[in-house]
């Protein structure tokens, strides 16, 4: 049975582990590995979790029979509208597929009812093929951006939103 608990900055270390383990096959054919490694690093520290917790992200995790499957994160009242924003959710490869990821949405989309918000809204890779599984669960591509991070690097998104 999976379990999606809050989290707390005690559970950064397996966050970034998760993270760590995913991306390559999540990424490794999207993103070179200097890119790949250059944004794990600013992302998936133990300070750049911290420093999104700062900014106000909201950490869940997935459980197995207290093994750590998968993590989610979310900002309530995203640009100070009534939207709640998922910047990041990551499922082991090995357990994708499994449900987590539908579950992980399921409990930020009630949560963001219980902040009132009136739609969830994401960026995607436009390469990620994750964006076909967020259109199951009901978003819709809205836009697309590219955003520099650093060192001539440049994230081309697809932005995506499902009203609630």
């Amino acid at each position: 049975m999976i379990s999606i608990i809050k989290s707390t900055s005690d559970d950064f270390g397996m966050i970034s582990e998760i993270a760590h383990r995913t991306w390559p096959s999540t990424y490794g054919t999207i993103l070179s590995k200097q890119q790949l490694t250059y944004m794990l690093g600013m992302y998936y520290s133990i300070e750049g979790l911290s420093k999104n917790a700062n900014e106000g992200h909201h950490f869940i995790l997935a459980k197995q029979n207290d093994i750590s499957l998968g993590f989610a994160s979310y900002i309530n009242n995203y640009n100070n509208q009534q939207i709640t924003r998922i910047p990041k959710i990551y499922i082991l490869p090995e357990a994708q597929g499994t449900g987590i990821g539908k579950k992980l949405l399921e409990e930020i989309e009630r949560l963001a009812k219980e902040n009132h918000s009136e739609k969830l809204n994401l960026n995607v890779n436009r390469w990620n093929k994750a964006q076909d599984f967020y259109k199951k669960m009901g978003f819709e591509i809205v836009g697309e951006e590219d955003i520099p991070i650093g060192h001539d690097y440049l994230m081309q998104d697809y932005i995506m939103e499902k009203t609630l």
